[in-house]
């Protein structure tokens, strides 16, 4: 890897920028590493480059970059960060200053694990740029795990699939999610790796890449016929997901269906949708396999519309249509979103707020990775108002999570809910889709502390467990002369 190739990925995402300070940092982090080495005996300077690169291609901003160049300066070499400070100023240390303090996290067992994940939510709702960096860092060091002896490698490979994978997911960074992974089950379980890879890449490539070819010609002709302009890809699941898939569906590989899909790319969201048309007239949809996440993005920012079809030869063949810009969010995440909008300043994602909100409620370090894990990497579902509002909600959730979800009074006051037009008791458990609508009793005095063993989320089991400790007190208030209002 060298600085030109770097610097010539940065002008391909935006041809005008100035890219003197990648050179300045480049020269001060080449003498800053000289005569180190890595364990697999290249120049350490090399990983400044590889890990700079990275963030490049997920098209992260230029100080992000020159921080992901620097980041190991502080740690590994006599420079201090008060030298990087001197040399590029306030924004840039302070992200080299956060993948430091990063770096000292480590993986060692469930207890120090749950105390890792806490800190690095909270190093997120910071700066989200410096787990970019973080990122970047630990795929480079993934592609040379085989120079560390193997009980280190097993260790950073949990690490990475249990901590960072999912996070990276979380952020919408799936280019560098499915890398991670798939890594990471290459050394966690060598002979699944071996065999789905060799099925996949050996066994089914031609008559997989003969079919996607002929499916591309029909819908090509008939979208050139409609006047769309479009590009059509073959886009495959990497290993990992299809072992997930083997897992949880208890399935062979050749059960696997979808390991495949053809994405359409287009140049507007309503040439999107005439795409989608087009698809459906050419072959039959499968029932209850469209998802239009473009009205309704996923809580990651992810656009885009999926459908299932009997394709040729009555084949199920999974579509994934939107327009480039969508495409490149899809990809890259929070850092394309930085680049397409053209500010700096760097985006919130919703959960975010929730973490802080779980930071501040959950004093015991297990009790907030059980909330998290449920309300954060959880698969999210969309359910609706009558009027049409859409609420997302972890997988798993209530009626009653989504009453405290809509309004705290609606929440504390509700006596029962009708789901998709059917009465439901408030412990039913929500499906994505649904529509909801709560039932309330305004003379109700508050929420039943039994409540609490069927609510999910944080939200609604803090809510309910201030105010039927209010209303337990108001009881007795009423009761007892003397106590004041």
């Amino acid at each position: 890897m060298t600085i030109k190739q770097i610097i010539e990925r940065v002008k391909e995402n935006t041809p005008d920028v100035n890219t003197d300070l990648i050179e300045l940092a480049y020269d001060f982090a080449e003498k800053a590493h000289a005569g180190q080495k890595r364990k697999s005996g290249e120049p350490y300077i090399q990983h400044c480059l590889h890990t700079a690169f990275v963030l490049a291609e997920i098209k992260a901003d230029l100080n992000t970059i020159v921080a992901g160049i620097l980041h190991d300066v502080p740690e590994d070499t006599k420079y201090t960060l008060e030298d990087v400070s001197k040399n590029f100023g306030e924004e840039i240390a302070t992200l080299v200053e956060g993948i430091t303090k990063l770096s000292k996290i480590k993986y060692r067992g469930i207890e120090r694990y749950a105390e890792s994940l806490r800190k690095m939510f909270l190093f997120m709702a910071n700066d989200i740029r410096i787990i970019l960096i973080k990122f970047a860092d630990r795929l480079h060091n993934l592609r040379t795990l085989d120079a560390l002896p193997p009980e280190k490698q097993l260790r950073i490979a949990q690490e990475t699939i249990e901590i960072y994978a999912p996070i990276a997911g979380l952020l919408g960074i799936w280019s560098l999610k499915w890398q991670m992974e798939d890594i990471c089950f290459k050394h966690l379980h060598p002979e699944e790796y071996k065999n789905i890879e060799y099925k996949y890449e050996v066994e089914q490539k031609a008559e997989r890449n003969q079919y996607i070819q002929k499916t591309k010609n029909i819908l090509s002709k008939k979208l050139d016929e409609a006047g769309v302009k479009h590009e059509i890809n073959g886009r495959f699941k990497h290993l990992y997901s299809i072992w997930q898939k083997m897992q949880r569906k208890d399935r062979r590989f050749d059960e696997i269906q979808d390991v495949f899909a053809l994405r359409i790319l287009v140049d507007t969201v309503s040439d999107c949708y005439k795409a989608l048309g087009i698809v459906h007239s050419v072959w039959k949809p499968k029932i209850n396999r469209f998802k239009d996440y473009i009205s309704i993005p996923k809580p990651n920012g992810y656009r885009s519309l999926h459908t299932t079809v009997f394709g040729l030869e009555g084949k199920p063949t999974e579509f994934q249509i939107r327009t480039r810009e969508m495409d490149e969010e899809a990809h890259y995440g929070v850092a394309a979103h930085i680049y397409y909008k053209l500010d700096k300043k760097t985006p919130e994602p919703r959960w975010i707020k929730e973490v802080m909100d779980l930071h501040l409620n959950l004093e015991n370090t297990q009790d907030f990775i059980k909330q998290a894990k449920f309300e954060i990497f959880r698969n999210r579902i969309f359910v609706f108002t009558p009027k049409g509002d859409v609420y997302d909600l972890p997988s798993g959730s209530t009626t009653i999570d989504f009453a405290y979800a809509v309004h705290t009074e609606i929440g504390s006051h509700c006596i029962g809910s009708m789901i998709n037009d059917k009465m439901a008791p408030l412990d039913t458990e929500l499906k994505s889709g649904d529509m909801v609508e709560i039932i309330i009793d305004k003379n109700r005095k508050g929420p039943s502390r039994d409540w609490l063993k069927f609510a999910k989320t944080s939200r609604a089991k803090n809510k309910i467990k201030a105010l039927s400790k209010e209303s337990r007190f108001e009881q007795i208030r009423r009761y007892i002369p003397g106590i004041k209002k």
